[in-house]
């Protein structure tokens, strides 16, 4: 699967290049495929860090919003399901959840079915400020998409569906 000389070439197909010099035993299509995928969540991670900064938040921080704007009303979690669901420890998410309620953008109160729980809600700025946030990291992501035509970009979204089921097994 490696560059074909009218391709324009990225720099994946240099280190491919130089493994095909040195070892021209190995198939590096893996290599191609992952050092890609790699690179693109680096390219667009660092994007989509600069897009929530604008609204002060980090890209961590964005996720707990929007992960409490996507619960649905009333736009509140316990901070045990946050954490399972953004995969982080119990630590971790205390620390974005003090940062984002000292900006007033959620809130923790005692979870009314559980004595010893927390619930972790939206405020009404916070449900704003995921909004608008959502759509800047959206238009970012379309925009990177946007040298490929619709049908391409479903096809690779299948493809990477099927990737991602088949290494999380």
């Amino acid at each position: 699967m490696s560059a074909r000389p009218e391709q324009r070439k990225d720099p994946v197909d240099a280190i491919v290049e130089q493994w095909a010099r040195k070892r021209p035993d190995l198939d590096t299509v893996a290599m191609e495929v992952f050092g890609r995928i790699t690179r693109l969540s680096r390219a667009m991670g660092d994007q989509l860090e600069k897009a929530y900064a604008k609204y002060g938040i980090s890209r961590g921080e964005f996720d707990v919003l929007a992960t409490l704007r996507r619960s649905g009303e009333p736009y509140a979690l316990s901070p045990r399901q946050l954490s399972a669901t953004l995969m982080l420890t119990t630590g971790g998410m205390t620390g974005r959840l003090d940062k984002l309620e000292r900006a007033g953008l959620l809130r923790r109160s005692p979870d009314p079915h559980d004595r010893r729980g927390l619930r972790v809600t939206l405020t009404d700025q916070g449900l704003r400020l995921a909004d608008e946030a959502v759509g800047a990291g959206l238009a970012l992501q379309t925009d990177a998409l946007s040298s490929l035509d619709e049908e391409r970009v479903e096809q690779l979204a299948d493809l990477l569906r099927d990737l991602l089921l088949a290494t999380e097994k």
